[in-house]
């Protein structure tokens, strides 16, 4: 029987990989009241790419499927602005079941940038009961890890679909191994005992948007993860 619980929903314009660090700067209210509401209770939320046109209450919907984010740290940005700095670590996948809308709708014109739109969803939450959630929150299924364990074969396969499509991307032909090694290395990918968490690593040094990474987050098994992977590895390779 699959575990449910009820979360809350952070969309954003990027894909959380479980065992993934993220730094996030809060600023908005719902936000906020959000990261205050998993400090007190030691919660969890979770993190989901957030649609282009799909919306929820007038507000940014989620995609369905997301990554679990555990707060490792949280301080204040600056006394002035009122901003958090928050120091998130990926954990489990999960799958929305239910989304439940956030008690205020999304106002015209709503700029969070400003101290003017910041007093308005302010004065909106007093109004409207400050123990009501701004934020969307949802039913979540989680989805079980990824036990089987990645290659070297496989990995190194991977690794070369990268070096071609890093040498077609940038019209460098000429480009050698050893040069790309060097990149790899930057981003703590060379490894002869490869997981996970290297896969999406990879994935993500290849992706030119995060529409590209959300199927890879949405893979229930090796086999369909290294399907996707070599996927999108390969893309723009073959084609002019």
């Amino acid at each position: 029987m699959s575990e449910t619980r009820t979360i809350p929903i952070f969309p954003l314009d990027l894909v959380l990989f479980p065992n993934q660090d993220l730094p996030l700067r809060i600023f908005e209210p719902r936000y906020k009241q959000m990261i205050d509401d998993c400090m007190l209770d030691d919660k969890e939320f979770g993190i989901c790419l957030g649609h282009n046109s799909a919306t929820l209450s007038n507000w940014q919907a989620p995609y369905n499927v997301g990554t679990l984010a555990k707060i490792v740290d949280c301080k204040d940005v600056d006394s002035t602005s009122g901003h958090l700095f928050v120091n998130i670590r990926g954990r489990r996948k999960f799958r929305i079941i239910n989304l439940i809308a956030p008690s205020l709708k999304k106002i015209d014109d709503y700029d969070p940038f400003t101290m003017e739109g910041v007093e308005i969803i302010d004065k909106l939450h007093q109004n409207d009961g400050i123990d009501k959630k701004m934020y969307i929150q949802a039913e979540v299924e989680m989805i079980p890890e990824i036990d089987d364990s990645v290659s070297l074969s496989d990995w190194e396969h991977m690794v070369d679909l990268w070096k071609n499509k890093i040498k077609k991307n940038n019209g460098n032909s000429e480009l050698t191994s050893h040069q790309l090694d060097h990149v790899l290395e930057e981003y703590y990918l060379k490894t002869e005992t490869p997981t996970m968490e290297y896969v999406y690593s990879l994935c993500a040094l290849a992706s030119q948007t995060p529409l590209d990474l959300q199927p890879i987050l949405e893979c229930i098994n090796l086999e369909q993860l290294l399907e996707r992977t070599t996927k999108l590895l390969e893309s723009d390779i073959n084609h002019e």
